[in-house]
């Protein structure tokens, strides 16, 4: 069945009819709260795969969890606020729905400076921008686009955590790139028509003396681009590397470990000295998903692996490859996986046909080869069709020394 999914939305929502739901809860689902109370457009609930957000209200709305949406609305008007817009409405189309609204012409004048988020403002205008261009990607079918590329600039990692989902409790040999990384984020962007952020992450990226000149050597290509440092508060940034980021557009991403995190406070403080933009982020939500072995699933069970799974589309960069996800991209790091050219794009092949490669790769609706040696990430294992690890667990236990697997040679 055809999915539809509107672009224009104000006029239709406006007028009487189903409920009207907000779907999935990152932080622009505020924003567009916000801007329907200004239109006049009334929201009866919002809808989350996430049951950790079900417990108290959004913004004052309640929350539902969306498989079980129809027992409270049969019926009902759903603007999706999360990036892929293709991968909910067909969730929500397999509950029976059939009217979704994109929330692009609701965001299109939004002013952020007249309210106060839950967020910095500065966080909410990156996020706002770079959902918009998910968005509009949707609607042109002609174009190559990443919402996202984690550019991995290390395997270390301050924290040991037995559980991370990018694999860092597996090294014994853990290594930092350095800022020869940069010439592949450029051969990557020559080949693709857009990338609305650069997540430089690790392990924890600031253990990489270099990470500030990537960082700065990302934006010096083009000023225009956004990119977030993904770090655990384990670190404090230095005072002359936060005032390199004067005038670009800089992000931090700080999960917050509690105890662990004991840098958080002080780099929260010189963030806000120096106005860069950050989001501070309990660690939770945590799926158990790192589990290395091979399944011998069917072709149809993995391919129900790979719709169900979350991360499917966080493209990450390591080792001069692009994967378009990070389990597989330190799998085949490590060797845990057998070496499949089916699994990844060798961005320095200098292959005529790289640039369809990588359509190929982004563009993927079945599963990759590697799948089949991962347990899964699903939203919500509570629903997942196909999945092999424990479920919901506890965020940030730590590892006495790296775990051993199987290595492939």
């Amino acid at each position: 069945m055809e999915i539809n999914i509107n672009n224009k939305s104000i006029s239709s929502l406006k007028e009487p009819g189903a409920p009207i739901i907000i779907v999935t809860l990152p932080e622009i689902a505020e924003a567009i709260l916000n801007a329907c109370k200004e239109y006049g457009i009334e929201v009866a609930g919002c809808c989350d795969n996430e049951t950790r957000k079900l417990d108290d209200l959004y913004c004052g709305v309640k929350v539902y969890h969306t498989p079980s949406l129809p027992k409270y609305f049969p019926k009902a008007r759903l603007i999706i606020a999360y990036h892929n817009l293709q991968e909910s409405a067909e969730q929500l189309s397999a509950l029976g729905y059939d009217e979704f609204y994109s929330p692009l012409e609701l965001l299109k004048n939004y002013d952020v400076k007249k309210y106060q988020h839950r967020v910095t403002q500065l966080f909410m205008e990156t996020r706002i921008a770079v959902t918009n261009k998910s968005h509009e990607s949707y609607f042109d079918k002609s174009i190559t686009y990443l919402r996202s590329l984690d550019v991995q600039i290390t395997t270390k990692c301050s924290l040991k955590c037995q559980s991370c989902s990018n694999l860092m409790q597996y090294y014994t040999s853990a290594k930092n790139t350095d800022t020869e990384i940069l010439k592949s984020i450029e051969i990557l962007a020559d080949n693709v028509d857009d990338i609305s952020e650069y997540r430089v992450i690790g392990g924890e990226p600031l253990m990489n003396k270099d990470w500030a000149n990537i960082v700065n050597g990302i934006i010096e290509k083009d000023i225009k681009r956004k990119v977030f440092v993904f770090t655990n508060g384990t670190i404090k940034p230095k005072d002359e590397q936060l005032e390199s980021f004067h005038g670009k557009d800089v992000n931090f991403y700080i999960t917050d470990y509690g105890n662990l995190s004991r840098n958080i406070d002080v780099t929260e403080e010189s963030l806000k000295k120096y106005n860069i933009s950050y989001f501070r982020k309990p660690a939770d939500n945590w799926v158990d998903c790192s589990g290395i072995k091979k399944h011998n699933r069917t072709a149809k069970e993995n391919e129900i692996v790979f719709n169900e799974c979350c991360a499917k589309q966080l493209y990450t960069l390591l080792s001069g490859k692009l994967f378009s996800c990070p389990f597989i991209a330190n799998a085949v790091e490590l060797n845990a996986i057998p070496n499949n050219r089916f699994d990844y794009v060798d961005l320095h092949s200098n292959a005529p046909d790289l640039k369809q490669k990588i359509e190929r790769l982004v563009n993927m609706k079945s599963f990759f080869p590697a799948c089949d040696y991962c347990v899964g990430r699903p939203k919500d294992p509570t629903t997942a069709k196909v999945y092999d690890g424990k479920g919901m667990i506890e965020p940030g236990i730590q590892a006495p020394k790296p775990i051993s697997y199987k290595e492939f040679i």
